[in-house]
């Protein structure tokens, strides 16, 4: 990373953090050389940052302020414990403060009420002032405070829609009644009981909830509505009933973490599920954000061992480019993630990884020895129940893998598969082949394939039952039109169960009325040959038969994803499919191929697994 002061990151300290090498200097470092890098790209003013690359649907002109914000999210929690500011960060972005919300300035920044994205934005400039208040806002002229509060009060009244946007509007009105600025108490009462409506149980959101259904789950149920619910708290202090509302949260964040914190791999690598994914390390933020409110189900040294490792991993894979800009990707640039809404600063959203530079050096979190992640250890699998999620980590390979029996990111109404969201595995090691079946498998697939040859999706999961190791849902097959252009024929309903031990998934299906169907196909995990700078080299994707009829095979989708290009995907395929039969196969990823388990009918018909080892388990 480039910049113009500390030209030389930290020695790691294995004493402290055996297993990173990393600690607060490292992240202090960080944060320093990521703000600098930025600050050649800065308008005169620097109320925005001008960064090369494409913008977004908004426009070049609020990308810029993207990237004003979301930085100075970093600079908020670079300063709020710190002692020292020896790079002038406050200075740097007082400045901009007061440029980008001077109405007389030609940097002066879109209003609220004109560009929706700025209420995004207004929320992350809320929250680092209020973290660095006592270097920024209480050194303001009374005159810039006021443009900041009237730039700010755009929220009053303004259009947010029906998802974690809404926690944007109440930290902003939060920060407002903080100052002594304009707030709208029943809209900030109505946003709160509507989020509440969102809640699952065991500390998870889903996000939007259009009928009622948990299917719309990612890392936003982490990096909105856990990590900014708390920080409304933070910011409202005192505020009647906000103790409670605090407690509360701090509960629902303890429970999400202690599924949350399990989606990482030995190497650092967060889960690649979902959309938003190029803001990377801010899947730690609500991490953080446990120890900071005592919300900790964890040691301090093993949660600083799992943010830590999610940070160095896209820091030594290539994020920021080598002129120290935090690039659009995952491992390093990577454009074809860049999604419609995403500018060259919405990487930067990425600051709230940063979140653990608001504790002093003397917590425990950075005090204390780094401890083992359970995945350093052993195997282990378990269910986060309300979504509907197999969690599986194999301490042999470091991989973690999840099994979808819940999220389908749907309404009411299906749409089309996304393939982040309804796929029927994801895992820290790979990616889902990004288009849809055209006469070929993708990968993690239960498809029927019709007489006409079209590829049922699967863009409705029902979860049916979920404990520590097995999930069963049904999804009714669902075939795209051509004629027309929207909408699905629907087929039978398949009746889907997972069982997994280690690194192995045995999933069996059963279609649950007549079938007129050319095939069934049920795939494994895609694997790039041509893995990208960074990416694993030793993957082994295979899939295998455990009941009659089943031939496998593989395909080479000549695709890249942000681990690599030329991905395949193996697959098992069951010609003439009948009803009320259970298909059985068994699905692994791992570092090596495994040794797989058997089915066999006992006296009463029933199917029973018999795993490596000798367990046994009935389908």
């Amino acid at each position: 990373m480039s910049g113009d002061a500390d030209p030389r990151s930290p020695d790691d300290d294995r004493r402290l953090s055996p297993y990173t090498g990393w600690t607060r200097r490292h992240l202090l470092y960080l944060a320093d050389r990521s703000l600098l890098a930025l600050r050649p790209w800065s308008t005169p003013g620097h109320a925005r940052f001008d960064l090369p690359g494409p913008p977004s649907d908004a426009g070049p002109i609020v990308g810029g302020l993207e990237a004003f914000a979301r930085s100075f999210l970093a600079a908020g929690f670079r300063l709020s414990a710190a002692e020292s500011d020896p790079h002038d960060h406050a200075g740097w972005y007082a400045r901009g403060l007061a440029t980008g919300t001077d109405p007389a300035s030609a940097e002066r920044w879109p209003s609220l009420a004109d560009a929706q994205q700025a209420r995004v934005e207004a929320a992350l400039i809320a929250i680092a002032l209020h973290e660095s208040r006592r270097w920024i806002w209480d050194n303001l002229t009374p005159r810039v405070r006021e443009q900041v509060v009237d730039w700010l009060a755009g929220s009053v009244g303004a259009w947010y829609p029906d998802s974690n946007w809404q926690w944007f509007q109440n930290v902003t009105h939060a920060f407002l009644r903080s100052v002594g600025g304009p707030y709208d108490q029943a809209k900030i009462e109505e946003n709160l009981e509507f989020l509440d409506t969102c809640y699952l149980a065991d500390g998870w959101y889903s996000d939007n909830r259009p009928d009622g259904r948990g299917g719309n789950i990612d890392w936003y149920a982490g990096w909105v509505m856990q990590q900014f619910s708390l920080w409304y708290c933070r910011i409202s202090a005192g505020e009647p009933g906000i103790a409670e509302r605090q407690a509360l949260y701090a509960e629902r964040l303890k429970a999400y973490l202690a599924g949350a914190g399990e989606l990482f791999g030995a190497d650092g690598a967060p889960l690649y599920q979902g959309r938003s994914l190029v803001y990377r390390h801010a899947a730690v933020g609500a991490l953080w954000t446990g120890a900071v409110f005592d919300a900790n189900p964890y040691s301090p040294g093993r949660l600083r061992r799992t943010c830590m490792g999610a940070i160095k991993y896209f820091v030594e894979r290539g994020a920021f480019d080598g002129d120290g800009l935090l690039s659009p990707g995952w491992l390093g640039r990577f454009e074809a993630m860049r999604e419609s809404y995403i500018s060259p600063g919405s990487p930067y959203f990425a600051s709230l990884g940063l979140t653990g530079l608001v504790l002093p050096e003397s917590h425990p979190v950075w005090a204390d020895v780094e401890q083992p992640a359970p995945i350093d250890l052993e195997d282990r699998v378990g269910a986060i129940r309300p979504i509907g999620w197999l969690v599986s980590g194999t301490a042999s390979d470091g991989i973690v893998r999840v099994i979808n029996h819940g999220v389908d990111y749907s309404g009411a109404v299906p749409m089309g598969e996304r393939p982040l969201y309804n796929r029927f595995g994801y895992s820290t090691a790979t990616a889902p082949v990004p288009l849809l079946s055209a006469g070929e498998a993708v990968d993690n697939q239960v498809a029927l394939i019709d007489q006409s040859g079209r590829w049922s999706q699967r863009p409705l999961i029902d979860l049916i039952s979920i404990n520590d190791h097995r999930a069963e849902s049904r999804q009714p097959a669902r075939f795209a039109r051509a004629e027309p252009a929207e909408g699905f024929d629907t087929g039978p309903e398949l009746t889907c169960i997972s069982l997994v031990r280690g690194s192995v998934e045995v999933r069996a299906v059963r279609i649950e009325s007549a079938v007129q169907a050319e095939a069934l196909v049920m795939s494994g995990f895609a694997v790039p040959r041509k893995p990208a700078p960074g990416a694993r080299t030793d993957l082994v994707s295979a899939v295998a038969p455990l009941t009659d009829g089943g031939s496998t095979g593989t395909t080479v989708h000549p695709v890249e994803t942000a681990f690599g290009a030329d991905l395949e995907v193996p697959w098992c395929r069951f010609d003439a499919p009948e009803s009320n039969r259970w298909y059985v196969v068994a699905v692994s990823l791992g570092d090596r191929a495994p040794t797989w388990p058997a089915v066999e009918p006992d006296r009463s018909g029933r199917l029973v697994v018999t795993w490596p080892g000798g367990a046994i388990e009935h389908i």
